[in-house]
């Protein structure tokens, strides 16, 4: 199932290899939304407030374990495209022993701290119990997340796609009939939630794992890889660590945002997690084009093509504008319909609430289109550190917003906090990514002078 993306038409290959991840995501953006909708309707509105109270520092914790994840996948794909596959083994190796450390380290400081961290974002005491039963098993479940996040990552820097695909389809109709078990037969409450979200999680690690160990030759690490060596743990890290740290500073900002928002009350907490479960939904594509990009980048930069990595970027940026544009008239012109899923017609303040945070949404979607292609066409040629001022850029602008504007203007400044942190990152990457282009193409112009 491995594919070499150094060779083709680069619209096809993009498309291609997005396309498995574009279902994958949306498969997984599915259950976000029936998993909202069966906590919504079943549970109330109340234990959708105690779901999403915690969602910013999900982001926080996950996306770092997931950012991570990733960014040890990019010497993979460029090693990979290099063919050198001794090397990209002696990866593999250090990738497993760091992730294994990862897990351990945040599964116990963010279970020790749990009612610490839900007392910092201020969340209301009526949804406090739910939110603290819930994050609690989410964090339990951090080992499952990493796992199926590594091993999703090793596959698709080899362009095997559609392995993590089919896993994560079967895994999220797995995920929809235990909620459905958990809440409405067993009636454990938002813990059936999160529980279903933890197993089918780990299944789909599991079966990551089975392919890569019966499946996939390439991935195989022999004696000879399994010597720890700092020179290739200090590679991993710097590619894996800044992407990581992308995603928290990142959620720093989201974090203030759901602080401000909490302070706001029960029905902008459930109109605001409405919300973003649709959000998250609809960005589905944006994540799958840039995450294709990335390993597009990576095989071709390995391989010494810059002339065809241009071509990827400016690909990848005519799909998601294009797409951008779409969505976010949708957004506007059907967010309340939308948010329905969640709640009953009658709860008009919360539809309310949804429907004015997605028609502001709209207005700027093709934004965020353009930030996934910057921010990961950057980490694929390899310079993880610099896309974490990104994340630093948008942190701030969610900080200053919720900060400064939350209590001038309550809740219109949380519709809009999003759109200013997009803008201020695409300002930065802009030139970032210029000046990466720049340095790639001395870089291979040396390689292949010397290669001449």
């Amino acid at each position: 199932m491995q594919k070499d993306m150094t060779q083709g038409n680069p619209l096809k290959l993009i498309l291609k290899f997005a396309l498995p991840l574009l279902l994958g995501n949306l498969l997984q953006q599915t259950y976000n939304v029936v998993d909202a909708a069966i906590v919504g309707r079943i549970l109330g509105a109340g234990a959708l407030a105690g779901v999403g109270a915690s969602t910013s520092v999900q982001f926080l914790i996950l996306g770092f374990c997931i950012g991570t994840c990733s960014g040890f996948g990019i010497p993979i794909a460029q090693r990979f495209g290099a063919q050198d596959h001794k090397h990209m083994k002696d990866y593999l190796f250090h990738g497993y022993i760091l992730s294994a450390v990862m897990a351990l380290i945040l599964t116990l400081s963010c279970c020790i701290f749990c009612s610490n961290i839900l007392h910092m974002l201020k969340t209301p005491e009526e949804i406090f119990q739910d939110a603290h039963t819930y994050l609690m098993i989410i964090f339990i479940g951090i080992p499952a997340t990493v796992l199926y996040n590594l091993l999703s990552g090793y596959l698709r820097a080899i362009g095997d796609s559609k392995t993590p695909f089919v896993f994560l389809a079967i895994s999220t109709v797995l995920n929809i009939g235990l909620d459905f078990v958990c809440i409405a037969v067993f009636h454990w409450g938002v813990a059936g939630a999160a529980i279903a979200t933890v197993f089918s999680q780990l299944l789909s690690g599991l079966l990551c794992l089975f392919v890569i160990l019966y499946k996939s030759d390439i991935l195989h690490i022999g004696r000879d890889n399994c010597h720890f060596r700092n020179k290739d743990a200090n590679a991993m890290l710097m590619m894996g660590i800044p992407m990581g740290l992308q995603f928290s500073i990142t959620a720093i900002g989201s974090m203030f945002m759901q602080s401000a928002n909490n302070g706001l009350g029960s029905i902008y907490v459930s109109g605001f997690t409405a919300g973003t479960r649709i959000k998250q939904f609809v960005m589905c594509p944006f994540d799958a084009i840039a995450t294709a990009v990335s390993v597009y980048c990576g095989q071709n930069y390995g391989a010494g093509f810059y002339d065809r990595i241009k071509r990827g970027i400016r690909t990848g940026f005519a799909i998601n504008i294009a797409y951008g544009i779409v969505a976010g008239v949708a957004l506007i012109l059907g967010g309340r319909t939308m948010a329905m899923l969640f709640m009953d017609a009658g709860e008009t303040a919360i539809l309310d609430a949804a429907a004015k945070y997605l028609a502001c949404l709209g207005t700027c979607y093709w934004i965020l289109g353009c930030l996934a292609i910057y921010r990961l066409s950057v980490q694929g040629l390899g310079f993880s550190g610099r896309a974490i001022f990104s994340g630093v850029s948008e942190m701030i602008a969610r900080i200053c917003v919720s900060v400064i504007f939350v209590p001038l203007v309550g809740f219109n400044a949380i519709c809009w906090a999003d759109q200013t942190a997009w803008i201020a990152a695409c300002c930065y990457l802009t030139p970032t990514l210029l000046t990466c282009l720049k340095k790639v193409k001395v870089a291979l112009g040396y390689t292949q002078a010397d290669n001449a």
